[in-house]
């Protein structure tokens, strides 16, 4: 798979020291109209967003919530084991790619609602557990998707909340005590030329809540630690605006090597 990096889109994620406790999630009833059954690796039929997303030059009015913490447009995902967002053939949104288990956490739960007077659509995964039916520890995070064609047809935001993230892998995908093995990716991709991670992402510890990059100790284009914003207008991700100056920040994108980044994919395996 040769890849190569977009030209100068790069991304600053500021990282803020000693976050004991985020409260990035927005109110977590705010998405309890449907409830996905307790279940592992299962996923809803066809759900509507309540408005269309122009994504990457692709228009999504449905998509499917899977439970193992990220959402479809193309067909259902199962897939327990996250796979590298980078070189995937599916168009996906993943705010925590792992193997959710809710045989006895929560469960998830997403619906549609008015967020600062935008239509949304959200799914929350609030104190879920993880494979195999372990309900300590448990990670909370959410997925926001905000209607903005009042900027023009088709854009959207997407959004990644996080509260707490104590449990990174499945004991099914080497995990141990839900550390290790093929730890969780957070990101998204188009599916076919567009795709993006959050650093740390795979990698052992890097994004719990004492991580290297700790989910909750970030944030992108938002002063809320624990928030990660996205921006897609006329179907693109458009570039962050810039982020405060204090506390540790780390940017990645142009050349840089061994972070995730915005690639480009020339051809499939």
């Amino acid at each position: 798979m040769l890849k190569k990096t977009l030209p100068m889109l790069a991304v600053a994620i500021m990282f803020c020291a000693g976050t004991a406790q985020a409260t990035a999630i927005h109110d977590a009833n705010l998405f309890t109209g449907n409830t996905l059954a307790s279940n592992d690796d299962s996923s809803t039929g066809l759900v509507n967003l309540g408005f269309t997303a122009n994504f990457y030059g692709t228009g999504y009015s449905q998509l499917y919530v899977n439970n193992n913490g990220n959402v479809t447009f193309n067909a259902a995902l199962g897939t327990y084991t996250p796979f590298d967002l980078l070189s995937t053939s599916t168009p996906i949104i993943a705010p925590f790619f792992a193997d959710v288990d809710t045989g006895s956490s929560n469960n998830v739960q997403y619906g549609s609602g008015t967020l600062n007077g935008n239509n949304v659509f959200g799914v929350n995964w609030i104190d879920v557990g993880y494979y195999s039916e372990h309900n300590s520890p448990v990670n909370s995070f959410q997925l926001i998707l905000t209607d903005r064609s009042d900027t023009g047809a088709g854009n959207f935001d997407i959004e990644f909340n996080y509260d707490q993230i104590l449990w990174e892998t499945g004991d099914a995908s080497g995990g141990n005590n839900g550390l290790g093995g093929d730890s969780a990716r957070a990101g998204w991709s188009d599916g076919v030329a567009n795709a993006f991670e959050l650093p740390g992402s795979a990698i052992n510890g890097a994004l719990l809540d004492n991580g290297t990059n700790a989910l909750i100790g970030g944030s992108l284009n938002s002063n809320e630690p624990g928030r990660y914003i996205f921006s897609v207008r006329n179907g693109n991700v458009v570039p962050p605006s810039p982020v405060p100056e204090p506390a540790t920040m780390l940017l990645f994108g142009t050349g840089l090597a061994g972070l995730a980044g915005l690639r480009r994919r020339q051809g499939k395996k």
